[in-house]
């Protein structure tokens, strides 16, 4: 990453006219904190955590909620809310830098797929806005929950109700806290994407805030359609170019998407962003 690219796209998150928009690959320095392993955030990782440590068929393997799929059928819906929430919401992590970074400035707007409470964490010491994407819910046509956080507890609003004032953190895949809601299987996706498409899994307030905004995607793999369907209609709206794509060695897949749909690949790392803006072990910036 240059060091001209690196100034623009730090001057546009701080100035809050860039979005940091967070895939599983910020988690990668996250662990356990009594047995040190890494937490499953991956596709391939949560496959395996989900499956007591062994991996399922090939085609399984493919992409998580695929193989949630599957267990689900066998095992009930329940079983994947329990196995998310005794993960994410039960267990002790490290903090990931990224979001020690997060936490150091608190942008005003943060989209996060990733499943842990880590973002809200760094947001603990003062007010904000949560959304939470839920899927196959009867009671509405809506795909999401919107949560005030009043600096010790969380309580549902309105999206009538939401104070324009304060940060919002979406969780369009769902967090432990303060009800377990994810969006997991395939028939979750399928519901949520069918939603969201169809402008029902975003707040109002929301489309009118994200117009011409510019996205940091961190993390964030784009070889598979869930998460691209799942990306393309959040970031809908956005300015030009739609923003950066830190992805280490782009696969032709990642590099094809990527054009067509307006997003610059910075060929690095999250490990390589966090030593830019001084979070990481040494500063690899060069001009």
């Amino acid at each position: 990453m240059t060091s001209a690219l690196f100034s623009q796209i730090l001057d546009g998150l701080y100035d809050n006219k860039i979005v940091p928009y967070l895939g599983a690959g910020v988690l990668f320095d996250a662990s356990n904190k009594t047995t040190g392993q890494a937490m499953p955030a991956t596709s391939d990782s949560l496959i395996l955590a989900m499956n007591n440590g062994q991996p399922m068929a090939p085609k399984l393997m493919y992409e998580f909620p695929r193989a949630a799929m599957n267990l689900e059928l066998k095992r009930g819906r329940n079983f994947l809310s329990q196995f998310l929430t005794k993960t994410y919401g039960e267990t002790e992590w490290t903090r990931a830098a990224i979001h020690e970074w997060l936490a150091n400035w608190k942008p005003a707007y943060v989209i996060d797929v990733n499943r842990d409470t880590q973002l809200q964490d760094s947001y603990a010491d003062e007010e904000h806005t949560l959304i939470v994407g839920v899927a196959r819910i009867t009671a509405s046509q809506f795909r999401y929950r919107i949560y005030h956080f009043d600096g010790n507890h969380y309580f549902e609003i309105t999206q009538d109700q939401v104070d324009p004032r304060l940060p919002v953190l979406f969780k369009p895949m769902g967090t432990p806290k303060p009800e377990a809601n994810f969006v997991a299987s395939d028939a979750d996706y399928v519901d949520y994407i069918t939603e969201l498409m169809g402008g029902f899994a975003i707040p109002g307030f929301l489309k009118n805030y994200r117009k011409d905004k510019q996205y940091l995607f961190l993390g964030l793999r784009l070889n598979r359609d869930s998460e691209r369907m799942v990306m393309a209609d959040i970031i809908r709206d956005g300015g030009e170019p739609k923003g950066w794509a830190l992805i280490k060695n782009p696969t032709d897949k990642e590099i094809r998407y990527c054009k067509k749909i307006g997003l610059e690949i910075v060929d690095a790392d999250v490990a390589d962003w966090l030593d830019v803006v001084g979070y990481g072990c040494e500063q690899k910036l060069t001009a």
